[in-house]
């Protein structure tokens, strides 16, 4: 599919909901078609399975509670038809519950924090209670008040965040972790609206994640009631890893860049850049989403994990 997707269940119980959708011979045979074709209207689904539309609305919505599918209007086509498609190729379940390693520094920033930007519209930027200024002007991404958003949309540029480094100074890094969800961003809202996001860190660029769209067509489980429906609603949780033995989103290798390629001596901070730049291939824009909106309540976290120096 040249795009992998993870939906992360990391715990039993957090997965309930995904067992009982998957459970149904029905919602499997949903998923099976839409992994041959892509792409399917709810009337062509309904047919080729031989029930009414009224039985499989209710097998969609499951499906697209537990974020497995997404639904998007079809204008273009008579009769306005709804059109299903998968939202993520694979499904990755911790049985183990994690726990939280000993040598391990991690910061929450909020998505306002970042340090230095260069944005081009769309843009935008609000917190939890309102928008912060006008939407399509960067001048306000140097409002005092960007300190307090959980949220940022724009469709060329960067933002850049300088991550504290409080790693004692006998010790050194191994790892570095970033995690965040992110999405497009579209004019409007479009689940097919793919945009090449380029990370880096301290002018080292680690490697690309294409985000495959821009999800609008259900509402954010934390999304404030205020935010306009036909706005970015949700994105996609991604885990960035820099490791000695490369860089990895979500496991799947990106880049043969190592955590000892990017130089970061004791108390340097880390300066970490998401872009997207305009000879990309797909310039699909980037939205970040912070712990008051979209489906995780998280802001950016970074993780630097260190060991004692030989």
């Amino acid at each position: 599919m040249g795009v992998f997707t993870v939906l992360h269940i990391k715990s039993l119980d957090n997965g309930l909901e995904l067992f009982k959708a998957l459970g149904s011979d029905m919602r499997v045979q949903i998923l099976d078609l839409l992994l041959e074709e892509k792409q399917m209207s709810m009337n062509q689904i309904a047919a080729r399975l031989n029930i009414t539309n009224g039985a499989l609305t209710g097998h969609i919505r499951k499906l697209e509670s537990c974020g497995l599918i997404s639904i998007s209007n079809d204008s273009a086509s008579h009769g306005n038809q709804k059109l299903c498609s998968l939202t993520t190729d694979r499904i990755l379940i911790d049985i183990e519950q994690e726990r939280p390693p000993q040598n391990v520094q991690v910061t929450q920033m909020r998505v306002g924090h970042f340090s230095a930007h260069c944005i081009l519209p769309t843009c935008g930027i609000a917190t939890s209670k309102a928008l912060i200024g006008e939407t399509d002007d960067p001048r306000y991404f140097d409002h005092p008040d960007r300190y307090n958003a959980d949220i940022l949309w724009f469709a060329r540029g960067f933002v850049e965040y300088t991550v504290p480094n409080f790693i004692p100074r006998s010790q050194r890094i191994t790892g570095i972790g970033i995690s965040c969800e992110m999405s497009s961003e579209a004019p409007g809202v479009n689940s097919y609206w793919p945009s090449d996001i380029t990370f880096s860190i301290n002018g080292v660029e680690l490697g690309v994640w294409t985000s495959p769209g821009d999800f609008g067509e259900s509402k954010g489980l934390l999304t404030p009631d205020w935010w306009p429906v036909n706005w970015n609603q949700y994105g996609i949780l991604k885990l960035l890893m820099v490791t000695p033995q490369g860089t990895f989103i979500d496991g799947l290798r990106i880049s043969d860049v190592t955590v000892d390629d990017l130089g970061l001596s004791p108390g340097q901070p880390a300066l970490f850049r998401m872009a997207v730049l305009e000879d990309a291939r797909n310039v699909g824009g980037l939205t970040l989403f912070g712990k008051s909106f979209g489906n995780y309540r998280q802001d950016i976290s970074f993780s630097f994990y260190y060991e004692p120096i030989e």
